[in-house]
């Protein structure tokens, strides 16, 4: 006898079917809520094993996601797309309530696998990662806004440093965002200014820094006089840059804190190139490995995959299907670089076939093509080598033949 439990999740409502074998026995809608879960729950418990089956709707089911887990209860979370080529035969009338029977149905025809159960830390480093990202997103946006701004007020002050980034560098735009700031200042003073900004700024530093900014400010004809409102615009858009940069900062070191207890961080860790940043974020965006039946599935879940197309006698050029993880994917794509970075000093096999693969590409104009399907071809590389030492539970070591699982 198997007791199925479908379930479709809305923003806040939920629709429940539960099946006795072919039988339905109950059909209702309850809220997402702590009254709907627990009327859910008194059901729940009238059966021993029941088999639970929901489709994953991004931020609305998590809250069902979680009730389960704490629960204790095993369940089934279906990919959207798994479930629609799944029901579609069966949806000759779509509403929510024949989606949830649907879905119950399905199970006993699919028996789909139990989905694999993840401790809250993955779940805590994805969303500091996502947090990460749009803090990230906003960055860059902020960042062109501040370099539009000073365009009008002081754009030569953008050449004082090497790159214009850093505390150093927003505290010196925050307090001299207008060449007219520093009339009839003399090097000492604004030298003791800059020393007082900390940030490792030595008295050599801020006296050479002082006597460049000053000549930069002589030299300056800006688009806008002081009294404008395009002053008070670039304070503010250096004080948000400088922020922003700091939250960043302080993510990472949260996620440094909650990843390093998981033994895949040190294993991580061990790999050339990779550093805490690139660590934390590939953990949380990957989540428990493990999951994983192969290192074909984790390509696929992050989506570099191939995808072959033939008809007759044509044959397509083959192309990742990239659906699937575009974080994970950009991260993997920055550590191809510096993993070839640090191969100068840490050699690993990654590099190797990265570099080998390289000398092969056509040249054209002196320029050699297909450098980013390279790059694929190597983070594909990389993701079998982390798959097999996070499931082997070995650091990486250069020169060591994989052995098989």
């Amino acid at each position: 006898m198997a007791i199925v439990f479908g379930i479709d999740v809305s923003k806040a409502t939920s629709s429940v079917a539960v099946i006795n074998d072919e039988t339905t026995v109950w059909q209702s809608v309850i809220k997402n809520d702590w009254f709907g879960f627990q009327e859910l729950l008194k059901h729940l418990q009238d059966y021993r094993e029941p088999q639970i089956i929901f489709e994953a709707t991004g931020v609305y089911s998590q809250r069902l996601r979680r009730f389960l887990d704490e629960q204790r209860y095993r369940y089934t979370q279906l990919n959207p797309l798994a479930a629609k080529k799944q029901l579609d035969g069966l949806r000759t009338r779509k509403t929510d309530k024949n989606d949830a029977l649907h879905l119950a149905q399905t199970q006993l025809i699919f028996k789909r696998r139990l989905t694999y159960y993840q401790e809250p830390v993955y779940r805590d480093l994805m969303n500091l990662s996502r947090f990460y990202s749009e803090i990230n997103s906003d960055l860059v946006r902020m960042k062109n806004r501040l370099h539009r701004s000073l365009q009008l007020s002081f754009p030569e002050v953008e050449t004082i440093m090497g790159k214009p980034t850093g505390n150093f560098y927003w505290n010196i735009v925050q307090t001299y965002p207008h060449p007219d700031c520093l009339l009839d200042l003399t090097p000492e003073v604004v030298s003791k200014k800059l020393f007082g900004f900390g940030d490792h700024v030595s008295k050599a530093k801020a006296k050479s820094t002082a006597i460049k900014l000053l000549k930069l400010a002589r030299g300056s004809y800006p688009g806008d006089a002081s009294s404008s409102p395009v002053v008070i615009q670039t304070q503010y858009n250096a004080g948000q840059v400088a922020e922003l940069s700091a939250h960043k900062d302080q993510i990472i070191k949260q996620m440094v804190q909650l990843a390093k207890p998981l033994p895949e961080f040190n294993i991580l860790l061990s790999i050339p190139g990779f550093a805490e940043k690139t660590v934390v974020r590939l953990i949380g965006e990957l989540g428990d490995i493990r999951r994983f039946g192969s290192s074909n599935k984790l390509n696929a879940f992050v989506g570099i995959d191939l995808r072959h197309y033939e008809s007759g006698n044509f044959i397509a050029t083959d192309h990742i299907s990239k659906r699937g993880n575009h974080i994970a994917r950009a991260i993997l794509y920055r550590a191809i670089t510096n993993i070839a970075s640090a191969a100068r000093w840490h050699p690993n096999h990654v590099n190797d076939f990265y570099q080998r693969r390289k000398k092969q590409l056509p040249v054209v104009n002196g320029k050699a093509v297909g450098t980013k399907k390279v790059a694929i071809a190597a983070m594909g590389r990389l993701l079998r080598t982390i798959y097999h030492l996070v499931t082997t539970s070995q650091l990486y070591k250069y020169g060591v033949k994989r052995q098989s699982i």
